[in-house]
């Protein structure tokens, strides 16, 4: 792993950066807590279990969401001992648990991709509750870019759908995956490079993440 950057001063950082650096630092001190009050956990599964869910229904639908969800905070609550308070926030670590997770249903997801690619028919949006946004709904209706996002390997396929559905930046991605912001650089350099190939420059996928957020990564 590389190290996290300094992050900016107060009103040079990107737009949020000190209010993320606040709510990283009270997930952090919730997970301390729990070592002595384990309820305090809860607040954790509170205040990150929906984005987990809806990232985990974006990609395998909803049924298979409630169990990744679930296991992804039965897991965390396992391992909270060996969190560390030095990574950039609580929530990389949670998604991280969660891409493991979803990597077990690999086969499950590419399957479903290429049956959207072939037929137009998406098995994984019918389960979507009627508040999915239409983003996430105009970029699953797209057949050429379901067959692009199965052709990825897991790895790029991961820190793409990071970027653009988790608007994750370089560094959580990083942290999220275990691997450093340089792999991370050239996964999605590598899966943009397929999409733009397949489904031309204006795909939802190229465009969504800012990499300004990247708080200096990409100097």
């Amino acid at each position: 792993m590389t190290e996290s950057p300094s992050r900016p001063s107060p009103g040079t950082g990107p737009p949020g950066a000190d209010t993320a650096a606040a709510a990283a630092a009270a997930d952090g001190a919730l997970i301390a807590a729990s070592l002595e009050e384990p309820e305090c956990f809860a607040a954790l599964f509170d205040r990150h279990a929906p984005a987990i869910h809806q990232y985990a229904a974006r990609r395998l639908g909803r049924d298979a969401a409630d169990d990744i969800t679930a296991e992804t905070f039965l897991t965390a609550f396992r391992i909270r001992t060996r969190y560390d308070s030095e990574r950039a926030g609580v929530r990389p670590w949670l998604f991280g648990i969660a891409a493991k997770l979803i990597g077990r249903h690999r086969r499950e997801e590419v399957r479903a991709l290429r049956l959207l690619a072939r037929s137009g028919h998406d098995p994984v949006a019918e389960t979507w509750t009627g508040s999915a946004d239409d983003r996430v709904v105009a970029q699953a209706a797209s057949r050429p870019l379901a067959r692009a996002l199965a052709r990825l390997t897991e790895g790029d396929r991961h820190a793409l759908l990071l970027a653009a559905w988790a608007d994750f930046t370089y560094q959580e991605i990083a942290e999220a995956l275990d691997i450093p912001v340089g792999t991370v650089r050239s996964r999605l350099h590598r899966a943009r490079r397929k999409m733009r190939t397949a489904t031309g420059t204006h795909s939802p996928l190229n465009e969504s993440f800012d990499p300004h957020a990247a708080e200096g990564d990409l100097a």
